[in-house]
C-alpha cells in the first residue's frame, strides 16, 4: 500500500473512529486471492464491544463507497479490536493494559512477566509475581529498558466488573 493511500484510508477512518471514542490502532491492505483485504483495527480505554466494531465498519463501508480510496477492485473490509495478546507500542497502550500480566523482551536481554500496576510519561510500576510462594514485589520498569511487550492471557484473571461488585 502506498503512504499517500495509507494517509488518506486513514484521514477517512480516524474521524469515523474519533465520533465513536475510538482510537485506530492499525490499517493495512492486503491481497486475499483476487481481493483485497482492508483490515482495520481500532481500541477505546475501555475496550471495543462487537456492535461497536460493526457499526464502524457499516460507516466505513458507506464512506468508502462514496470515495475513489479504495478503487474498482472487490476488497474485504474488516474492523476489529486488537485481541487480547496484542503488542504493546505506544504509551496508552500501557494505560490500557493497567491491572493486566504483560511478557517484557528487555532491551538488555532477557524477560519479565510482571502485571502494570501503574503507567506515566517514563516508565511502568510493575509487580512480578513470587515463585514458589514468595511474595510479589514491586519494580520500577523505565520504557528505555523495554523492548518489547505483549499482553498475558490470564484465563483465571478477574474482570474488573467482578471487582466492582
Amino acid at each position: 500500500m502506498s503512504t499517500t493511500q495509507s494517509e488518506r484510508l486513514r484521514g477517512l477512518v480516524e474521524p469515523l473512529a474519533g465520533t465513536r471514542g475510538l482510537d485506530v490502532e492499525e490499517i493495512e491492505v492486503s491481497r486475499a486471492g483476487r481481493r483485497r483485504m482492508l483490515r482495520i483495527v481500532v481500541d477505546s480505554d475501555e475496550g471495543v464491544e462487537l456492535d461497536a466494531c460493526a457499526d464502524l465498519s457499516r460507516e466505513i463501508s458507506a464512506a468508502l463507497d462514496e470515495s475513489d480510496l479504495m478503487g474498482e477492485d472487490e476488497y474485504v473490509l474488516e474492523v476489529s479490536s486488537p485481541g487480547a495478546d496484542r503488542p504493546l507500542t505506544q504509551h496508552r497502550h500501557y494505560v490500557r493494559a493497567t491491572g493486566r500480566l504483560v511478557k517484557f523482551q528487555l532491551a538488555e536481554g532477557g524477560e519479565l512477566v510482571a502485571r502494570i500496576l501503574a503507567a506515566d510519561e517514563d516508565g511502568l510500576d510493575v509487580e512480578v509475581p513470587g515463585l514458589k510462594g514468595r511474595k510479589p514485589t514491586s519494580r520500577r520498569l523505565p520504557f528505555a529498558e523495554v523492548a518489547k511487550a505483549r499482553v498475558e492471557i490470564e484465563f483465571n484473571r478477574k474482570d474488573k466488573k467482578e471487582e466492582e461488585a
